[in-house]
């Protein structure tokens, strides 16, 4: 019989978001002995941990996909290894620790339906005779290398001529009200649409989210719309501005960048649905964070590959008539 009565692990979590680089996790490591024992060593430690898995079908049959990466691993021993080993005494026995996270780029934690990054820590009891003893618990981690993309700034529009005889011009200009969200927040979108065609438009907005699973040899791409919303009408010879409100669901993923198995990746796409012609579009990224205070100034996006360099002045009294103003 094991004269181990109780193993515990507690750890004192400061912030309740999670644990971050940098960061020191401390706790008590108790154990509740029945009689004196000898142990050879007890250590604890914290670890952090990649892996993705799937099954898909080929022309050979089921091919199953899998991949391992270990994030980081820090590890303190509480009772060190002795040649003798280390008898404890009968009774309640605890045993303080303190780990630090490197300063280190870690992804947060994540976990989805073909992959997860999870972090834990894990203390062990060796004993010379018997199995070893040991508790785990699951830690949040909550990667800071998401702030710097708060200080890209983005800026720009997007133009488009139709017609082939008489050229006509769609001009749009989107703002956001800022760069970085969580889940369950409101993202305010304003579209400012210079339509100096015959044809009617209407702006469509769409907030998705694409999650891609690696390994060596193949990857799983998988894309969810998060919300949808659609405009009114724009009329012809006309020049409105449109304001919309995408809610973030509260189960969305937060963005990962620096996980070499998995990414997460969020973006917003405004668009004009024309009849018979190729719908000009913004499209550019939004980052969700996990950390529920990080609020950002407004951002001004400019799709990567759009053309005509267009400023907001573009878009200033002198440049276009008044908002919903009719030209005959």
């Amino acid at each position: 019989m094991s004269p181990i009565k109780d193993f515990t692990l507690t750890y004192e979590a400061f912030n309740p978001e999670g644990f971050s680089e940098g960061d020191t996790i401390t706790g008590t490591v108790t154990l509740i002995l029945t009689k004196d024992t000898k142990v050879k060593s007890i250590f604890v430690k914290a670890k952090g941990d990649a892996s993705v898995r799937w099954l898909e079908v080929n022309a050979n049959g089921w091919q199953f996909h899998r991949a391992h990466r270990r994030c980081f691993k820090v590890k303190e021993y509480l009772v060190k290894e002795a040649a003798k080993g280390t008898v404890l005494p009968q009774g309640v026995n605890h045993f303080k620790f303190s780990l630090t996270f490197p300063l280190m780029d870690m992804p947060s934690s994540f976990k989805g339906p073909h992959g997860k990054i999870v972090y834990m820590l894990k203390a062990k009891v060796s004993r010379s005779s018997g199995q070893p003893s040991q508790v785990q618990r699951k830690i949040m981690f909550i990667s800071k290398s998401l702030l710097h993309l708060n200080q890209v700034e983005l800026n720009g529009s997007v133009y488009k001529e139709m017609g082939i005889f008489s050229k006509t011009k769609v001009k749009m200009f989107v703002t956001v009200d800022r760069r970085i969200y969580s889940p369950g927040d409101t993202v305010s979108v304003v579209v400012n649409i210079h339509n100096s065609t015959s044809k009617k438009m209407k702006p469509k907005f769409i907030l998705q989210q694409k999650t891609r699973y690696s390994t060596r040899i193949s990857v799983k791409t998988c894309v969810k719309h998060l919300c949808k919303m659609v405009g009114d009408t724009i009329t012809p010879k006309s020049q409105q501005t449109v304001s919309c409100q995408l809610k973030i669901p509260d189960d969305a993923f937060h963005t990962v960048t620096n996980c070499e198995l998995i990414s997460v990746e969020c973006y917003l796409k405004v668009y004009l649905d024309i009849s018979f012609a190729t719908d000009p579009e913004v499209v550019f990224p939004l980052v969700i964070s996990p950390f529920s205070s990080v609020r950002a100034e407004a951002v001004e996006t400019y799709p990567a590959g759009a053309s005509g360099g267009l400023s907001e002045s573009d878009f200033s009294p002198s440049a276009l008539p008044a908002e919903n103003h009719t030209w005959t």
